[in-house]
């Protein structure tokens, strides 16, 4: 009787920990896929402003079309992958990276081709548009930032002890984390 006793209080302890430290996995793995939402919300931010900036840019004579296709067929690449809260692997991220990076790319050239046409500078449209894509890149910059903090939080929780021994058993694995491009690692060249 003392024993079965003694069993019954261990797997009480024992569920009333696994509890807590469910939930709060549970939570934090929300955290995770919601700041991930936020990060895809920014790149469709993005998404949404370069037709309107292909567009004012298609007014502007003489503009390099292959520059134009170029963002035209970046965005259209980077819309096709898709990438749930559910799915992040490291595989899954660097893919949705590498697409929207192609999308930095050729607006970056397209932005800098633009320098040379005056006409197109002094379009208030263009400007404008100039000025969202830019705030967009921030805020891309700033939610990426907020989703490695969470991702880290999350990480941290199920791997410290005893939440560990918990985190296994109902099937929490570590998330990956939105990391650079090897691009980046280079600083740009500026040539006057």
């Amino acid at each position: 009787m003392k024993r079965l006793f003694l069993y019954l209080v261990g797997l009480i302890v024992l569920l009333s920990q696994s509890s807590c430290g469910y939930n709060s996995m549970v939570s934090k793995d929300q955290a995770v896929k919601a700041q991930w939402a936020n990060v895809q919300n920014s790149y469709q931010r993005r998404s949404d402003l370069i037709p309107n900036l292909v567009n004012t840019v298609k007014g502007a004579a003489n503009f390099e079309k292959s520059t134009l296709t170029d963002v035209i067929n970046a965005r259209a690449k980077a819309t096709s992958v898709q990438l749930s809260g559910d799915n992040l692997t490291p595989e899954n991220i660097k893919q949705f990276q590498e697409a929207q990076s192609q999308v930095s790319a050729g607006l970056g050239r397209l932005l800098a081709v633009s320098e040379n046409y005056p006409e197109l500078k002094a379009n208030a449209n263009f400007q404008e548009l100039q000025a969202q894509i830019e705030g967009t890149e921030n805020r891309i910059n700033v939610e990426r930032g907020k989703f490695n903090a969470v991702t880290n939080d999350y990480n941290g929780y199920i791997k410290s002890f005893p939440n560990n021994l918990f985190a296994g058993m109902f099937g929490f694995k570590e998330k990956p984390y939105f990391e650079a491009d090897a691009s980046a690692q280079k600083a740009p060249t500026v040539q006057f």
